[in-house]
């Protein structure tokens, strides 16, 4: 089935040659918003797979727009886009229900798999921005290195747990392995629950606790 995605950022330009990466992956673009108001308009209406959505725009923000999907019930998953690469961003982004944060130097092909990635049910973090991400979990939950999780670990688990870490996507550690996708998505559902981490987020901030990277 084709992915449906919303645009939403105050720059049409931007707007026009991501609809175009997109749509030569074979996604739809179903609409485009310059605004956070008129984003949470249209996931209510178009009732999209996804919404990549900007920070900074008028009106409300990436993040508000965000809660608001979210507080709605809407099924429509939020992947933020920004230029910024704030740990408060970050942190705010996620705390109001987004599900994936990239940043807008991404290459195409790192988009593409982004989308397809958070639209699949995952949470997808820019490499670029999880360390500070890791820093702040760590500070907030003031939690002392725990190795006893990773003891549960095959060689092969803490391996992927560890490029997971460093950011990278299913596609990425299934090429860097030379195993399956869905190997590598069967390996992380098992990870995630050995080392009892709600998502990908909780797994990334876990390893780095426990000095694994």
């Amino acid at each position: 089935m084709t992915l449906r995605v919303l645009l939403a950022d105050d720059d049409p330009l931007l707007r026009t040659g991501v609809a175009v990466v997109l749509e030569a992956a074979g996604i739809e673009v179903v609409g485009e918003a310059g605004d956070g108001v008129r984003a949470v308009e249209l996931c209510r209406e178009l009732a999209p797979d996804l919404v990549l959505m900007d920070v900074r725009m008028p009106g409300h923000d990436g993040i508000e727009a965000t809660a608001r999907i979210v507080d709605a019930g809407l099924a429509t998953r939020v992947l933020v886009l920004t230029t910024f690469p704030d740990d408060e961003y970050v942190w705010r982004a996620l705390r109001a229900g987004a599900h994936g944060f990239l940043l807008k130097r991404a290459a195409p092909e790192r988009l593409v798999d982004a989308v397809r990635t958070v639209a699949a049910g995952h949470t997808l973090l820019d490499p670029l921005v999880t360390r500070p991400l890791v820093d702040r979990l760590v500070t907030r939950r003031g939690g002392a290195p725990d190795d006893a999780r990773l003891r549960h670990l095959t060689s092969r688990e803490t391996e992927i747990l560890r490029l997971v870490a460093e950011g990278l996507t299913n596609a990425e550690l299934a090429g860097r392995l030379g195993i399956a996708e869905s190997t590598v998505k069967t390996h992380v559902k098992r990870i995630l629950h050995k080392i009892g981490a709600r998502d990908r987020a909780g797994a990334v901030a876990i390893a780095h606790r426990s000095g694994l990277v």
